[in-house]
């Protein structure tokens, strides 16, 4: 079965710069979409950004220009770097995939059914 398995959140201050990781496994990882979602405390789940098969990406307003999404396939893996972080980037971030493949990433968290654990990321100012 398909596993998302994210890493490299924590106790960050507004200054660093850190990278998630979300290693996927259970299919062939180059063929589907991937997306980066967040879930501040007391909120819903929001989009952050998204990469498709094909290296297309998109970002949510409140992160473009301050985030970049990338992906390896041959590490199954895709990435977010964080820069010019601020306190209300404070959350709990997950990766996601669809489960069809193919047609543009969307930023709807309903049209995702593969997810990770989620890592945290705390900012301190």
């Amino acid at each position: 079965q398909v596993q998302l398995v994210e890493s490299g959140g924590g106790l960050v201050r507004t200054g660093d710069s850190p990278r998630l990781s979300c290693v996927a496994s259970g299919r062939t990882f180059s063929a589907y979409n991937m997306a980066w979602f967040r879930q501040p405390p007391g909120k819903e789940r929001l989009f952050v950004a998204s990469i498709s098969r094909g290296g297309a990406v998109d970002y949510a307003d409140s992160v473009k220009g301050r985030f970049t999404i990338s992906r390896d396939d041959s590490k199954n893996t895709v990435y977010l770097e964080m820069n010019s972080l601020k306190p209300e980037d404070t959350a709990v971030y997950y990766c996601a995939q669809p489960h069809d493949w193919g047609g543009k990433p969307s930023p709807h968290p309903d049209r995702y059914d593969y997810w990770g654990q989620g890592t945290q990321v705390t900012v301190s100012s």
